[in-house]
Protein backbone atom coordinates (compact mmCIF):
# COMPACT_ATOMS: atom_id res chain seq x y z
CA UNK A 1 0.00 0.00 0.00
CA UNK A 2 1.94 3.22 -1.45
CA UNK A 3 -0.78 5.69 -1.89
CA UNK A 4 -0.76 8.64 -0.07
CA UNK A 5 -3.05 8.67 2.89
CA UNK A 6 -5.27 11.58 1.43
CA UNK A 7 -5.35 9.39 -2.34
CA UNK A 8 -5.99 6.28 -0.52
CA UNK A 9 -10.33 5.87 -1.03
CA UNK A 10 -10.07 2.65 1.26
CA UNK A 11 -9.02 4.74 4.11
CA UNK A 12 -10.77 7.93 3.24
CA UNK A 13 -14.44 5.94 3.31
CA UNK A 14 -13.64 3.97 6.73
CA UNK A 15 -14.86 4.81 10.07
CA UNK A 16 -11.37 6.52 10.88
CA UNK A 17 -11.23 9.22 8.36
CA UNK A 18 -15.22 10.31 9.59
CA UNK A 19 -13.56 13.52 10.57
CA UNK A 20 -11.59 14.09 7.25
CA UNK A 21 -15.22 13.61 5.22
CA UNK A 22 -16.93 16.05 7.34
CA UNK A 23 -14.14 18.79 7.35
CA UNK A 24 -13.95 18.40 3.63
CA UNK A 25 -17.42 19.04 3.31
CA UNK A 26 -17.15 22.33 5.49
CA UNK A 27 -14.26 23.25 3.71
CA UNK A 28 -15.11 22.97 0.43
CA UNK A 29 -18.55 24.62 -0.17
CA UNK A 30 -16.29 27.55 1.58
CA UNK A 31 -13.78 27.72 -0.73
CA UNK A 32 -15.98 27.87 -3.44
CA UNK A 33 -18.34 30.34 -2.21
CA UNK A 34 -15.24 32.71 -1.53
CA UNK A 35 -14.22 31.97 -5.41
CA UNK A 36 -17.73 32.54 -6.69
CA UNK A 37 -17.94 35.58 -5.14
CA UNK A 38 -21.00 34.57 -3.00
CA UNK A 39 -21.63 36.51 0.63
CA UNK A 40 -25.34 36.22 1.32
CA UNK A 41 -28.57 33.65 0.02
CA UNK A 42 -31.88 33.25 -0.03
CA UNK A 43 -32.87 29.98 1.03
CA UNK A 44 -35.55 28.20 -0.78
CA UNK A 45 -37.54 25.08 0.53
CA UNK A 46 -40.19 22.25 -0.28
CA UNK A 47 -41.19 19.75 -1.95
CA UNK A 48 -39.26 17.92 -4.30
CA UNK A 49 -42.56 15.96 -5.71
CA UNK A 50 -44.17 19.01 -6.80
CA UNK A 51 -43.96 18.30 -10.45
CA UNK A 52 -44.15 21.81 -12.74
CA UNK A 53 -47.17 21.93 -15.19
CA UNK A 54 -44.97 20.71 -18.02
CA UNK A 55 -44.30 17.48 -16.43
CA UNK A 56 -46.07 14.40 -17.36
CA UNK A 57 -47.20 13.78 -14.20
CA UNK A 58 -49.18 16.46 -13.99
CA UNK A 59 -51.13 15.24 -16.93
CA UNK A 60 -52.31 12.14 -14.81
CA UNK A 61 -54.76 12.39 -12.31
CA UNK A 62 -53.16 12.63 -8.67
CA UNK A 63 -53.08 14.96 -5.73
CA UNK A 64 -50.03 16.32 -7.03
CA UNK A 65 -51.08 17.50 -9.83
CA UNK A 66 -53.13 19.91 -7.98
CA UNK A 67 -50.23 21.63 -6.20
CA UNK A 68 -47.94 22.11 -9.68
CA UNK A 69 -49.28 25.85 -9.68
CA UNK A 70 -46.70 26.09 -6.33
CA UNK A 71 -43.92 25.26 -8.84
CA UNK A 72 -44.70 28.28 -11.09
CA UNK A 73 -45.20 30.34 -8.21
CA UNK A 74 -41.83 29.37 -6.58
CA UNK A 75 -40.10 29.87 -10.46
CA UNK A 76 -41.75 33.42 -10.56
CA UNK A 77 -40.73 34.66 -7.08
CA UNK A 78 -37.00 33.55 -7.78
CA UNK A 79 -37.01 34.96 -10.96
CA UNK A 80 -38.49 38.43 -9.34
CA UNK A 81 -36.24 37.92 -6.21
CA UNK A 82 -33.22 37.46 -8.45
CA UNK A 83 -33.83 40.86 -10.38
CA UNK A 84 -34.21 42.74 -7.29
CA UNK A 85 -30.95 41.32 -5.64
CA UNK A 86 -29.80 42.26 -8.84
CA UNK A 87 -30.61 46.14 -8.53
CA UNK A 88 -29.04 46.28 -5.22
CA UNK A 89 -25.19 45.53 -6.18
CA UNK A 90 -24.77 49.39 -7.21
CA UNK A 91 -26.34 50.17 -3.22
CA UNK A 92 -24.40 47.57 -1.79
CA UNK A 93 -21.54 46.41 -4.09
CA UNK A 94 -19.14 44.33 -1.39
CA UNK A 95 -22.50 42.12 -1.02
CA UNK A 96 -24.99 39.78 -3.42
CA UNK A 97 -27.86 37.35 -2.58
CA UNK A 98 -28.52 34.66 -4.20
CA UNK A 99 -31.13 31.59 -4.64
CA UNK A 100 -30.18 28.52 -2.55
CA UNK A 101 -32.14 25.23 -2.91
CA UNK A 102 -31.60 21.42 -1.70
CA UNK A 103 -30.42 20.83 -6.11
CA UNK A 104 -33.33 18.43 -6.58
CA UNK A 105 -36.39 18.29 -8.54
CA UNK A 106 -40.14 19.93 -7.67
CA UNK A 107 -39.87 23.55 -5.52
CA UNK A 108 -35.74 23.32 -5.71
CA UNK A 109 -35.29 22.94 -9.30
CA UNK A 110 -38.23 25.74 -9.45
CA UNK A 111 -36.07 27.69 -7.23
CA UNK A 112 -33.08 27.18 -9.34
CA UNK A 113 -34.99 27.93 -12.70
CA UNK A 114 -35.97 31.00 -11.80
CA UNK A 115 -32.76 32.33 -10.91
CA UNK A 116 -31.95 31.14 -14.47
CA UNK A 117 -34.39 32.97 -15.79
CA UNK A 118 -33.46 36.10 -14.20
CA UNK A 119 -29.91 35.74 -15.80
CA UNK A 120 -28.20 34.94 -12.60
CA UNK A 121 -26.32 32.22 -10.88
CA UNK A 122 -27.77 30.39 -8.03
CA UNK A 123 -26.64 27.78 -5.30
CA UNK A 124 -27.15 24.07 -5.18
CA UNK A 125 -27.04 21.98 -1.84
CA UNK A 126 -27.66 18.77 -2.94
CA UNK A 127 -27.79 15.50 -0.64
CA UNK A 128 -26.83 11.87 -1.99
CA UNK A 129 -29.89 9.41 -1.15
CA UNK A 130 -29.92 5.84 -1.17
CA UNK A 131 -32.61 6.58 -4.24
CA UNK A 132 -30.30 9.17 -5.75
CA UNK A 133 -31.19 12.61 -6.09
CA UNK A 134 -29.81 13.85 -8.84
CA UNK A 135 -29.38 17.83 -9.44
CA UNK A 136 -31.82 19.52 -11.25
CA UNK A 137 -30.45 21.09 -15.07
CA UNK A 138 -31.17 24.30 -13.78
CA UNK A 139 -28.12 24.41 -11.39
CA UNK A 140 -24.95 26.20 -11.76
CA UNK A 141 -22.34 23.33 -11.84
CA UNK A 142 -19.50 25.42 -10.37
CA UNK A 143 -22.31 26.43 -7.09
CA UNK A 144 -23.61 22.98 -6.99
CA UNK A 145 -22.26 20.28 -4.09
CA UNK A 146 -23.10 16.51 -3.13
CA UNK A 147 -23.29 16.10 0.91
CA UNK A 148 -23.22 13.07 2.38
CA UNK A 149 -23.77 14.37 5.84
CA UNK A 150 -27.59 16.42 6.25
CA UNK A 151 -26.13 18.17 9.27
CA UNK A 152 -23.19 19.77 6.75
CA UNK A 153 -25.50 20.47 4.41
CA UNK A 154 -27.89 22.22 6.95
CA UNK A 155 -24.87 24.09 8.09
CA UNK A 156 -24.61 25.82 4.80
CA UNK A 157 -28.18 26.37 4.33
CA UNK A 158 -28.28 28.83 7.44
CA UNK A 159 -24.49 29.88 7.36
CA UNK A 160 -24.68 32.55 4.73
CA UNK A 161 -28.60 32.77 5.17
CA UNK A 162 -30.47 36.30 5.04
CA UNK A 163 -34.22 35.05 4.72
CA UNK A 164 -36.16 31.56 4.23
CA UNK A 165 -39.38 30.62 2.32
CA UNK A 166 -41.12 27.26 2.57
CA UNK A 167 -43.40 26.22 -0.18
CA UNK A 168 -45.58 23.41 0.50
CA UNK A 169 -43.46 20.31 1.08
CA UNK A 170 -43.36 16.97 3.47
CA UNK A 171 -40.70 15.60 5.90
CA UNK A 172 -38.06 17.54 4.44
CA UNK A 173 -39.58 20.84 4.35
CA UNK A 174 -40.59 20.82 7.78
CA UNK A 175 -37.21 19.54 9.41
CA UNK A 176 -35.80 22.31 7.27
CA UNK A 177 -38.36 24.83 8.23
CA UNK A 178 -38.52 23.49 12.39
CA UNK A 179 -34.90 23.75 12.49
CA UNK A 180 -34.80 27.27 11.02
CA UNK A 181 -37.30 28.35 13.52
CA UNK A 182 -35.47 26.88 16.46
CA UNK A 183 -32.37 28.36 15.28
CA UNK A 184 -33.65 31.67 15.52
CA UNK A 185 -36.12 31.13 18.21
CA UNK A 186 -33.02 30.12 20.75
CA UNK A 187 -30.22 33.19 19.36
CA UNK A 188 -28.41 30.67 17.33
CA UNK A 189 -29.03 31.71 14.21
CA UNK A 190 -29.11 36.01 13.57
CA UNK A 191 -32.80 36.91 13.35
CA UNK A 192 -33.94 36.33 9.49
CA UNK A 193 -37.08 36.61 7.66
CA UNK A 194 -38.84 33.24 7.45
CA UNK A 195 -42.18 33.58 4.78
CA UNK A 196 -44.64 30.30 4.70
CA UNK A 197 -45.62 30.35 1.60
CA UNK A 198 -49.16 29.21 0.60
CA UNK A 199 -51.34 30.16 3.94
CA UNK A 200 -54.73 27.61 3.46
CA UNK A 201 -51.68 24.83 3.21
CA UNK A 202 -49.54 25.50 6.43
CA UNK A 203 -52.90 26.88 8.46
CA UNK A 204 -54.55 23.11 7.54
CA UNK A 205 -51.01 21.11 8.33
CA UNK A 206 -49.89 23.01 11.56
CA UNK A 207 -51.96 24.67 14.21
CA UNK A 208 -49.02 27.39 15.50
CA UNK A 209 -51.94 28.88 17.30
CA UNK A 210 -52.99 26.07 19.10
CA UNK A 211 -49.17 25.75 20.63
CA UNK A 212 -49.03 29.06 21.74
CA UNK A 213 -52.48 28.57 23.60
CA UNK A 214 -51.09 25.57 25.24
CA UNK A 215 -47.79 27.54 25.96
CA UNK A 216 -45.66 24.95 23.79
CA UNK A 217 -44.41 28.01 22.67
CA UNK A 218 -44.37 32.07 23.05
CA UNK A 219 -47.17 34.40 21.56
CA UNK A 220 -43.56 36.07 20.58
CA UNK A 221 -42.89 33.13 18.34
CA UNK A 222 -45.84 33.79 16.17
CA UNK A 223 -44.25 36.92 14.87
CA UNK A 224 -40.87 34.68 13.74
CA UNK A 225 -42.59 34.09 10.30
CA UNK A 226 -45.35 35.46 7.66
CA UNK A 227 -47.25 34.15 4.91
CA UNK A 228 -47.68 34.95 1.56
CA UNK A 229 -50.22 33.56 -1.61
CA UNK A 230 -48.34 35.46 -4.82
CA UNK A 231 -44.87 35.84 -5.64
CA UNK A 232 -45.07 39.36 -5.37
CA UNK A 233 -46.48 39.52 -2.41
CA UNK A 234 -43.37 37.18 -0.83
CA UNK A 235 -41.03 39.53 -2.97
CA UNK A 236 -42.49 43.06 -0.49
CA UNK A 237 -42.14 40.46 2.27
CA UNK A 238 -37.91 40.46 1.91
CA UNK A 239 -37.94 43.81 0.11
CA UNK A 240 -39.07 44.84 3.39
CA UNK A 241 -37.31 42.99 5.69
CA UNK A 242 -33.89 41.41 4.53
CA UNK A 243 -31.24 43.26 6.08
CA UNK A 244 -27.29 43.30 5.37
CA UNK A 245 -25.80 45.05 8.48
CA UNK A 246 -24.40 41.76 9.20
CA UNK A 247 -20.79 41.18 7.69
CA UNK A 248 -20.77 37.81 6.23
CA UNK A 249 -19.13 35.72 9.08
CA UNK A 250 -21.75 37.41 11.82
CA UNK A 251 -24.79 35.55 10.12
CA UNK A 252 -24.66 32.02 11.51
CA UNK A 253 -23.06 31.42 15.49
CA UNK A 254 -21.17 28.03 14.22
Amino acid sequence: MNDLAFENQSFLWGSEAGPVRILSEYLHPKAEFKTQGITDTLVVFGSARIPSSESNQTKQSSPLQELSHYYEEAREFSKLITEWAESLKKEIPNRNLHICTGGGPGIMEAGNRGARDAGSKSVALNIVLPHEQHPNPFVNKELTFEFHYFFMRKLWFMKNCRGMIAFPGGFGTFDELFETLTLVQTGKKSPIPILLYGKKFWSEVINFKKLAEMRLISEEDLHLFGYADSPLEALRFFQEKIRFELTHSEGTKT
